[in-house]
């Protein structure tokens, strides 16, 4: 009976999102809240949407945060007459397990403005990771363990 709810809430949602007040608008949102469910399954059987879109959504918004961090950076390392900086390539260990985590996370460090995800390792241990200043590789693999990486395990564990 819950999911029944939850799908009804994304298909209003949905209405509500695309101005589609319509028997149309209502199959189309079921359809698509059926693909969001079968996206993000839930964990042993209760219900946890509210928990998981509040970490998803917690997490976009880290993103945007880093993104507009690091266009400031850029913008200030071109602009820079004496372009001093040091670009570096690293491995970054993985600790992630699902093969969606882990392209989550090497396309959040690829959109990042400076950061490039160059390979993922045949194991799917670690990342190699260009930075366009990078003087501490240490302290940008902590930056991605801590930031992205564990808002990831926690919006999909």
């Amino acid at each position: 009976m819950t999911m029944l709810f939850a799908h009804l809430g994304l298909a209003i949602l949905w209405m509500l999102v695309s101005g589609q007040w319509s028997a149309t608008g209502l199959v189309v949102g079921l359809v698509l809240g059926a693909i969001v469910v079968s996206l993000f399954p839930v964990g042993r059987g209760k219900l946890r949407y509210g928990r998981r879109l509040w970490r998803i959504l917690k997490l976009f918004v880290v993103f945007l945060r880093e993104f507009a961090i690091s266009v400031y950076r850029v913008i200030r390392l071109v602009l820079s007459p004496s372009l001093k900086f040091y670009p570096g390539i690293f491995t970054h260990p993985v600790n992630l397990k699902t093969d969606f985590e882990i392209t989550l996370l090497a396309n959040l460090i690829t959109l990042t403005p400076g950061t490039l995800t160059v390979d993922v390792a045949d194991d799917r241990k670690s990342l190699l990771v260009h930075a366009i200043d990078c003087p501490d590789p240490d302290a940008a693999r902590r930056d991605i363990s801590e930031g992205f990486e564990r808002l990831i395990r926690e919006a999909f564990e």
